[in-house]
């Protein structure tokens, strides 16, 4: 077990934690104790030295303060053709003032839920970050959509960071979706300066029997941002989750995404691009729990790197003893645009039942010079005819984006960053 010393950058978090939920933070605090921050050695982050990083760039972490916001910056920053409920943040604190009151969903501050089972789904001895956010986060939101209510259109979680050196931001999201209710979310993060900043974010989601639930996240932040997500899902029976995650900047990014699949016919889809280029470093560590018979689940990460950017995928599907007639598949598929790129991919399955279909796999290569040459034969040159290949090779995950207002905006950013607009 590894102890608190004058050097751990994140004592003064733990040491001035807010006083409510202590049995959660106790157990929190008890959890980073026995892993501390992740050395290069530990085996979930031997491709993302981030304890290093932390450890040379900060001495010695505070909460962050909110920032001003204001109406304007809001509805500036609302991309084009949405529709839904905004939902506000700023430096992970929730500002009720400038967000919607969306009719028929609760939405409240998690101080106000003293009987919230939290870190029971983002469990803190899983990942030291997690445990981090559990034993020092100042407050959080709690959203609950009710049983059989269609929220037809999506609810944007819009956050503002800005920081200090030295300080951290600590989102934590609890949502829950009632049986037989439909509900999909885009979070959406936008950094304001280009100041060093930390963000360790929590989100449990908790999906009802029969729920249909899609949370469509975009990473575009500065590229400064080191940043930790834990983003864990449990679904009941009958119930169909969706993910998908584009990560398109920022200086260090981890990524753990997590599904619970526990009911029959359950079904969980998670996909994801990552389009890097300068030294940004993002790192993707996915696990799907199938524990009862009767469930599915599809995987698709893609990542396209240039420059000396450096890419990781990590991904776990675990098929237990009981959970025959399973239906699981995962792919990474990646391609290199420069000699220096980097990527770590590691698919792995670890099954248990013996009546199942599972697949998994991998591939790194390089544009199809074939392909390439039949554009340029064709009248376009050869920068819009490599933008062209390497957009129709993330199309297969954009078009997994079901609101089109911001499938639009989506393509349009990774479009300009691949130069195939004409």
């Amino acid at each position: 077990m590894s102890t608190l010393t004058k050097q751990d950058t994140f004592i003064s978090l733990l040491e001035t934690a807010p006083k409510n939920f202590d049995s959660a933070r106790t157990l929190a605090r008890e959890s980073y104790l026995t892993q501390g921050i992740p050395a290069i050695k530990a085996e979930e982050y031997k491709f993302t030295n981030i304890g290093k990083k932390l450890e040379q760039n900060i001495s010695n972490f505070t909460p962050a303060l909110p920032i001003e916001v204001s109406t304007e910056l809001v509805q500036s920053s609302i991309f084009e053709g949405f529709e839904g409920d905004v939902l506000v943040f700023s430096n992970g604190k929730f500002l009720s003032e400038l967000s919607s009151k969306i009719e028929g969903v609760e939405v409240s501050l998690i101080s106000e839920k003293s009987d919230l089972a939290l870190g029971s789904i983002a469990k803190p001895e899983k990942d030291p970050f997690a445990a981090i956010n559990q034993a020092s986060f100042e407050d959080g939101i709690f959203i609950s959509v009710p049983r059989k209510t269609q929220i037809e259109k999506a609810i944007l979680l819009l956050s503002f960071n800005q920081s200090n050196v030295g300080q951290v931001i600590q989102p934590r999201i609890w949502i829950e979706v009632g049986d037989f209710a439909e509900v999909t979310f885009i979070d959406q993060t936008i950094s304001i300066g280009s100041t060093p900043s930390f963000v360790n974010k929590v989100v449990e989601l908790k999906g009802g029997v029969n729920t249909q639930l899609n949370y469509y996240r975009l990473q575009n932040e500065g590229k400064n941002t080191i940043e930790v997500s834990n983003i864990e899902t449990d679904i009941q029976k009958d119930a169909k989750f969706t993910s998908v995650n584009i990560s398109l900047s920022g200086d260090l990014v981890r990524n753990n995404l997590s599904l619970n699949l526990l009911g029959s016919n359950s079904e969980g889809n998670m996909y994801g691009i990552f389009l890097l280029n300068g030294k940004t470093h993002v790192d993707n560590h996915t696990n799907v729990d199938h524990t009862i018979p009767h469930s599915e689940s599809n995987e698709l990460y893609k990542g396209i790197l240039a420059d000396q950017s450096r890419g990781v995928f990590n991904g776990k599907i675990f098929v237990r003893q009981d959970a025959q007639k399973t239906n699981a598949f995962q792919q990474n598929n990646n391609i290199l645009l420069s000699d220096d790129a980097i990527i770590n991919t590691k698919p792995q399955l670890e099954i248990w039942a013996d009546d199942v279909k599972c697949s998994h796999g991998c591939t790194v290569g390089q544009l199809d010079e074939e392909a390439l040459f039949y554009l340029q034969a064709r009248g376009i040159d050869k920068m819009q005819a490599k933008g062209l290949l390497l957009y129709a090779f993330a199309g297969e995950v954009l078009e997994k984006i079901e609101v089109e207002s911001f499938r639009t905006y989506c393509d349009s950013l990774i479009q300009e960053r691949l130069g195939s607009k004409f």
